[in-house]
């Protein structure tokens, strides 16, 4: 069992930053590929950035490529998301999830998922 709690959103303006952190609870995180999802009202949840069990291969989507950094800290069980460059586009409640893959992408190759944190970029 892993429970997730994702905190740092908020509202931004254009080409601003903001960094999601994501808490894990569990003795096994290390263990879990963890990555970010985002979903817009009326849209699908999409996947954002996704990192390996110990840190050294990570992957993005295109829309957030050179914009986004995912990083992890096993040691405090949490998992980062540096988001620079901000644009009204990426406005969507962010979401951490833990899978027990090798590399997942897919949002339902995650196992567990956090509450949610909500990210606003005002024009």
């Amino acid at each position: 069992q892993v429970l997730l709690v994702e905190s740092g959103g908020g509202l931004v303006q254009a080409g601003g930053s903001l960094r999601l952190s994501c808490a894990a609870s569990g003795r096994t995180f290390s263990s879990y590929f963890m990555g970010w999802f985002r979903q817009a009202p009326g849209r699908a949840r999409e996947f954002v950035a996704a990192i390996s069990w110990s840190g050294p291969n990570t992957y993005y989507a295109d829309s957030v490529k050179g914009r986004f950094t995912i990083s992890r800290d096993n040691a405090k069980n949490t998992v980062y998301l540096q988001m620079n460059s901000l644009e009204p586009e990426d406005t969507a409640v962010y979401y951490c999830g833990a899978s027990p893959g090798l590399m997942a992408t897919r949002h339902y190759e995650y196992r567990y998922w956090g509450q949610g944190t909500q990210v606003t970029v005002s024009s």
